[in-house]
Order: structure tokens, then sequence, then C-alpha cells
């Protein structure tokens, strides 16, 4: 995947791992810095054995296979793995395919529409 700034004039490639449980994506403040993201809020979070813990989070563009989305990313430490979490799959309408190791395009889901459109 891709992280690019909120205008998405710069980008950086960054190897991240699928976490469908992760709410958002995870990448290392020194990158998202380096891009110019700044944090506009400090969020809680809960980790899968039970601790809390704060994080600084900002907007930032996320580009999969030459999709791009704005989304919500966690400034995380220099030392966790980056992590493409589900806010950022659900933007880019992207679910894991886990056999073949790969990100799948699904449609978006609209539970009604009025008026019905005709197509």
């Amino acid at each position: 995947m891709e992280i690019g700034d909120p205008a998405g004039n710069r980008w950086e490639e960054v190897d991240a791992l699928v976490d469908t449980g992760a709410t958002y994506t995870s990448i290392p403040a020194s990158l998202l810095q380096r891009l110019g993201i700044l944090p506009n809020d400090r969020l809680t979070f809960i980790q899968a054995d039970g601790n809390r813990f704060e994080r600084d989070v900002g907007e930032a563009k996320a580009r999969v296979n030459g999709k791009s989305v704005t989304t919500i990313v966690i400034f995380a430490e220099e030392e966790a793995p980056p992590l493409l979490g589900a806010y950022t799959l659900e933007g880019l309408l992207l679910v894991p395919d886990p056999v073949n190791r790969r990100l799948v395009p699904v449609p978006g889901y609209l539970v009604s529409y009025w008026p019905a459109p005709s197509d």
C-alpha cells in the first residue's frame, strides 16, 4: 500500500499487514511526519490483551492497487509494524482473500435508496 499526505501530492510505499480487527490504519509516526501529516486528535484504543492506551491520529490518503481514499491513521511507535485497518479497507471497498493472500474489490452496501435507481 501507499500512504500520502492529505492532498495526495506526496506518497510513500508501506509494506503493511492487513488487520481487520484494527479499527484504523497504523503507521510509524516518523513516516507520517515526513509526509507532513499532523495529528488532529488523541484517541483511546484497546489491544487484544485488554490493555488500553492513547495514540495521536490524523488524516492521510491511502492507496492500494491505484485506488485511493482519505482515511484516519494512528501515529504508531517506530518499532510497530504498519497495519492496514478496517476503516481504510472499507473506504477502499476491499476485503482480504486469505487463501490467495490478496485484497479483492467488493461492491458497497446501501440499506435503502429513495427514489429507487432506474438501472
